[in-house]
């Protein structure tokens, strides 16, 4: 490949990037969504409907334009397939590219500083941009829900197993709640609590909860993991992609805790990224995004983990733990028993 080979290459790679950020701008301030409902309209009228500024409006419309994102005719724009599939209620949204581009740059950044004298802030960092928090829910629900209520769900036996006896499931970093919404959705008897560490994912989830019809089953409390008291015993522990934010705190009490909050005969599941034992493997395009993202839970003080370290962990704890593997073996649910 020459030079100029490689010039175009990180071009297109660029222009990619660019037209992510023009997208993230119109999720976040309702514009495709916004758009749609309209079908077309000046940017004027779009500003007017959004209840934004006119003026950054205009300015976005170009560039929406200009990336494929509208149409225009005149001075009225329209949604193309491209923008339609961008509101975050299509089906099958493109909406979690969006917000991981911007979260990715922003961690990117962070990470680019701190390697100078090895600061890790942790978890805070999430909420440095004001604009990413709020949307890290909806990413993740419409990146992994439907991966969970139609794939993971039905193949592993437990949560059939609770439902049968209206147990009750416990999801520990719970997010917007929509882990135990999905499985509210498939096991109609199931009970629910779960736990985050951040106000504004509790408030997320209780509102959803309620739009949902499902407030009488699924309830959530704002509480740290290290310091959280259950008001009974759990029919299942869930950490859904969790684990890895507390692996490095300590992990023999955590997984002491789990199965002392257990009722006998129940299990916890935990859901994470399947680090591949083999370093070459993060050369397969599926596994390029994790290999980037572990470098950004580095700056919040956490590093991914293999399937076979977490069974480790539950044999030390008592439990006999599987796993299973799904995406390509890119992501693994471990089930551990009491």
């Amino acid at each position: 490949m020459t030079a100029d080979d490689l010039k175009t290459q990180f071009r297109q790679q660029s222009q990619a990037a660019l037209s992510l950020n023009v997208a993230y701008i119109g999720v976040v301030n309702g514009l495709f969504t916004t758009l749609h409902r309209l079908r077309q309209a000046s940017a004027q009228a779009l500003a007017e409907a959004a209840g934004i500024d006119p003026g950054y409006v205009l300015r976005w419309c170009d560039a929406a334009y200009a990336f494929g994102y509208l149409d225009a005719d005149g001075d009225t724009f329209r949604l193309t397939p491209q923008g339609e599939a961008m509101r975050p209620e299509a089906p099958d949204t493109l909406m979690p590219m969006a917000v991981q581009s911007v979260l990715s740059a922003h961690m990117a950044e962070r990470a680019a500083g701190l390697m100078r004298n090895g600061e890790r802030p942790g978890e805070q960092v999430l909420a440095e941009r004001q604009t990413v928090l709020p949307w890290f829910g909806p990413m993740l629900e419409a990146t992994f829900g439907p991966m969970f209520e139609h794939t993971i769900c039905p193949a592993v036996p437990v949560f059939a197993e609770v439902d049968a006896r209206g147990g009750l499931a416990v999801d520990l970093g719970c997010g917007n709640g929509w882990y135990l919404r999905a499985l509210a959705r498939r096991c109609g008897k199931l009970r629910g609590l779960g736990i985050d560490g951040f106000e504004e994912n509790i408030t997320q989830a209780q509102a959803l909860a309620r739009q949902n019809g499902l407030s009488d089953r699924l309830r959530f409390q704002h509480g740290d993991i290290h310091a959280l008291t259950l008001d009974e015993p759990a029919d299942l522990i869930a950490m859904n992609r969790a684990l890895h934010h507390v692996w490095e705190k300590d992990t023999q009490t955590l997984f002491a805790w789990l199965r002392a909050n257990l009722k006998p005969g129940g299990a916890v599941v935990i859901w994470e990224p399947a680090w591949p034992a083999e370093r070459r493997a993060l050369r397969e395009p599926s596994r390029r995004g994790m290999a980037f993202q572990n470098l950004s839970e580095h700056v919040q003080g956490n590093h991914f983990l293999r399937p076979e370290e977490i069974q480790a962990a539950f044999a030390q704890a008592g439990m006999t733990a599987t796993v299973h593997l799904f995406a390509q073996g890119n992501e693994a649910v471990v089930v551990a028993r009491r």
